[in-house]
């Protein structure tokens, strides 16, 4: 069977303070533990209105400490947006603490706006010349203290020292990420939600094209989806339309959170049902064993090893109730 894992956007609805928000993700992340979900990643998106995940390491950090078993990571990290040797001490400072835990996704887009990115980077040249595969390369050879003589670097050590570094994902919603993370070796993970229509033939494009590596010696694939399970057909509705509207404000630049009264008035909005049939492909809505057959129906067509559910959800008992229908219907083993 399929195996699930989740993805947290980490959620930050006007309802909560920040502490509240960050608090509940902690909670959420001790349910899902329970429920036998494989790994839980955390996004890293900037000047999100309604987001609070900037520093996915330090959330990784914090939930890792209040868990024991699941798999701990990013989903990703924008390497863009950092020095590859920060990325390297951080992600290796996480494993040393809780060792065989800790999953690190790279991404290679901004993960944010135009000026956010500027801001991040601090100047025009930096965010237009970015070169991944350079700084993935970096990357890689600060991990495994892999750097030949000579090389300016040969002397800088990404401390901590590990035997084993954390491992290393690819994340991707493009040819781009698939065609990586065959070439390279490493396990992949495609963004349904935001291509769907990519998700079958990229994942099989990886698969197809995978090279062996020190990293790994046979394809591993998973991709996200946005799912939220349900038996009430109001609350689900109510789900749809705040995603809708969450993704209509961040492709508008809108600056204000989306609160689920807001949502509520959006469902009876003339332009609502446009929205939601144009989302139609990029949400798994409904009856639990609805929301798992169309999910493994794509698992099947793409031979995906494993599925990473997001459920964006401002109402927290909702959430959860989601995570535990699924749990069942993906036959998950709760952990003691």
């Amino acid at each position: 069977m399929v195996k699930a894992s989740v993805l947290d956007y980490v959620l930050s609805p006007p309802e909560l303070s920040a502490h509240e928000a960050l608090n509940e993700v902690v909670d959420s992340a001790v349910l899902v533990e329970q429920l036998g979900y494989e790994r839980l990643w955390f996004s890293e998106h900037h000047n999100s209105a309604g987001l609070a995940c900037s520093a996915p390491e330090l959330v990784i950090g914090r939930v890792a400490a209040a868990t024991r078993h699941i798999r701990v990571g990013a989903g990703g990290i924008m390497l863009p947006n950092h020095a590859p040797l920060k990325v390297a001490e951080v992600f290796n400072t996480l494993e040393a603490m809780f060792p065989h835990r800790i999953d690190l996704g790279l991404g290679r887009a901004p993960g944010t706006d135009g000026t956010t990115a500027l801001a991040l980077r601090g100047s025009r040249e930096a965010v237009a010349k970015v070169d991944f595969a350079d700084m993935a390369q970096e990357l890689f050879a600060f991990l495994s203290n892999g750097f030949p003589a000579g090389h300016p670097f040969c002397e800088v050590t990404a401390a901590p020292q590990l035997v084993t570094p954390p491992h290393v994902w690819m994340l991707g919603s493009s040819d781009y990420g698939a065609t990586y993370a065959a070439a390279h070796g490493l396990p992949f993970s495609f963004a349904q939600q935001i291509n769907p229509d990519y998700t079958v033939p990229m994942l099989r494009r990886y698969r197809d094209h995978f090279r062996p590596s020190s990293r790994r010696s046979t394809p591993y694939s998973s991709f996200s989806v946005i799912a939220f399970a349900t038996e009430d057909a109001e609350e689900a509705e109510d789900f749809a339309a705040f995603w809708a509207l969450q993704m209509s404000k961040v492709r508008s630049n809108g600056r204000t959170p989306t609160s689920m009264a807001q949502a509520r008035e959006f469902r009876s909005d003339s332009h609502y049902q446009l929205t939601r049939r144009s989302m139609a492909d990029r949400m798994f809505v409904g009856q639990p064993a609805e929301v798992a057959q169309r999910v493994r129906a794509v698992a099947e067509q793409a031979h995906a090893d494993e599925v990473v559910i997001a459920t964006p959800m401002p109402v927290a008992d909702a959430r959860r109730r989601s995570f535990e229908l699924l749990a069942v219907e993906f036959g998950l083993k709760p952990r003691d």
